[in-house]
């Protein structure tokens, strides 16, 4: 598989049936967080920006968390497992936001990613920047009822990994070490932090793509013992409609790709991790295409080229799929 012509596509793994069966690496320019790292030549040991494929793993961290009483459930208001904000939780409309919106980025409080990452005008740099990162998602303005709909935040993340941190008494990125990247055999990885030195849920993990092909082969695999199960089940249905055919879990994409059925992290400049439950198959990409209008069309057409080289008849047979939700 050669994706030179693809241009801004830095690596490629493809993962079946608990093996890498494909994998391509390229080199160009690349970033760390906005940091300019040169031209790189990317191979299977290079760590890459995942930016909010971030999210996705964070759920699964929250899920980790929660099996052993960590964490709050997704039905508990946000506010009382924050009481350093007594004023904030004395807001009863506040008290009405869950950690299950959080979740689901169904908050409904004012906050605007659409512009680029590059300055404080984009809600979650602001965010970043900001002395206090969990007071500044908590206290933005309220400008929906919780639930009602989809709207992208990374306030939301910044606080299901506040939550974990609080509950564990470990930095988010021990945390995932101890309890997810090891077990996973990931060994190598970063996790950047913003102004107040807290590691970013929202988009501060760096994998290698390899790493992060073993992600996908963890969702495929039921959690794979590291992971709950039932969790996973819960996480990867639809509980709020995007728009057409996309959804959203916690934290992780809904779709279909023709008849496949598909589950995905999606991050900024084209990395993507693309779960086919019916294929067994999971696809890492790692791209250089940041805030650029047409970022979702590589990624895309590395799943479409993929999908094309399996061989007629490649699905699993009825029944044989990870199961999780539709």
């Amino acid at each position: 598989m050669d994706l030179t012509e693809l241009g801004s596509v830095h690596g490629v793994v493809v993962a079946r049936r608990d093996a890498v069966v494909e994998e391509w690496y390229g080199s160009g320019p690349d970033f760390s967080w906005g940091v300019p790292l040169g031209v790189v030549d990317f191979g299977p040991d290079t760590l890459h920006d995942m930016r909010s494929v971030t999210k996705s793993v964070v759920a699964l961290l929250y899920g980790i968390a929660l099996e052993r009483g960590l964490v709050p459930a997704p039905d508990e208001p946000l506010v009382r497992h924050f009481p350093e904000y007594p004023d904030l939780a004395a807001d009863p409309e506040r008290a009405t936001r869950t950690v299950g919106h959080a979740l689901t980025m169904t908050l409904g409080v004012e906050w605007d990613e659409s512009v680029p990452y590059t300055g404080p005008a984009n809600a979650e740099i602001a965010m970043e920047l900001a002395a206090d990162r969990y007071r500044f998602v908590l206290e933005r303005p309220l400008v929906d009822e919780p639930g009602r709909q989809w709207h992208y935040c990374g306030g939301a993340s910044a606080l299901l990994g506040g939550l974990i941190s609080k509950g564990s008494g470990q930095g988010l990125a021990d945390f995932a070490r101890a309890e997810l990247f090891t077990p996973l055999g990931i060994d190598r990885f970063e996790w950047m932090a913003g102004g107040d030195g807290v590691p970013s849920a929202a988009s501060g993990l760096r994998l290698t793509p390899r790493g992060l092909a073993r992600v996908g082969q963890l969702v495929l695999g039921d959690g794979l013992g590291i992971v709950p199960a039932s969790w996973l089940d819960v996480a990867l249905r639809t509980h709020v409609t995007i728009g057409g055919t996309l959804r959203y879990g916690y934290q992780w994409y809904l779709d279909t790709v023709g008849p496949h059925r598909t589950v995905s992290a999606m991050g900024n400049g084209g990395q993507r991790l693309f779960v086919l439950p019916d294929l067994d198959l999971a696809v890492a990409v790692t791209a250089g295409g940041y805030d650029s209008a047409d970022q979702s069309a590589t990624p895309d057409a590395v799943l479409a080229r993929v999908l094309a080289s399996l061989p007629t008849g490649s699905a699993l047979p009825t029944g044989s799929a990870p199961t999780g939700g539709s």
